[in-house]
């Protein structure tokens, strides 16, 4: 599989989700949720997965608004706020409200241990990616060429340093959210030894 392979759809919900992302995340958080759409169309791709495209990439775009300062809860989880950011933008796209929710809940469901693909595809795809980008998990369902092509596309620029402290972040203000979870099951570890920042890998 090469990078050029893969489907971007040419939307303008694309194209304003690329210009919103690009407004508020940092260019390591840009890179990141630019690569979670790269990762989750290529598994599914490779394993016959039907999805919908524009959903896909539009939730990969937006789904870690809730991080940055102007869209950071103090009260919900970084996914549901994000998740609430991406329903007022589909609006504004134009989007039935059914697409709305749609969009919604794959961003929200990227931070659940387990989606299941039959019931939604975009939803698992995304957590799947998303898992991959930030702590390695399933780093082998692509190959060292493919992994290269795409890191020389979208480098990770300090991500590791950058989404630990967000995290860290997210769980003193909020301990029972999702984020606080994971540092409390050794998130950052995790980070730090994911092959995609090693050279090699």
């Amino acid at each position: 599989m090469k990078l050029d392979d893969l489907i971007v759809p040419d939307t303008s919900a694309c194209a304003a989700a690329r210009e919103v992302a690009s407004a508020y995340c940092s260019p390591a958080l840009l890179n990141h949720s630019a690569r979670s759409y790269v990762w989750a169309a290529a598994y599914g791709a490779s394993h016959d997965i039907a999805f919908d495209p524009e959903l896909l990439y539009v939730a990969a775009l937006l789904h870690d608004l809730g991080l940055v300062k102007e869209f950071d809860s103090h009260t919900v989880a970084f996914e549901e706020a994000g998740g609430h950011v991406a329903w007022v933008f589909a609006a504004g796209a134009g989007w039935p409200v059914e697409r709305r929710v749609r969009l919604s809940e794959v961003i929200v469901r990227h931070m659940w241990a387990r989606v299941d693909v039959a019931v939604d595809p975009e939803g698992y795809l995304l957590e799947r990616s998303t898992s991959l980008d930030i702590s390695g998990a399933n780093v082998d369902d692509f190959s060292p060429a493919f992994r290269a092509e795409v890191l020389e596309r979208h480098p990770r620029l300090g991500l590791a340093d950058e989404f630990t402290a967000c995290f860290r972040g997210q769980a003193e203000r909020k301990p029972d959210c999702s984020a606080a979870g994971a540092v409390r099951r050794g998130i950052a570890d995790r980070i730090a030894a994911n092959p995609l920042d090693r050279p090699t890998a």
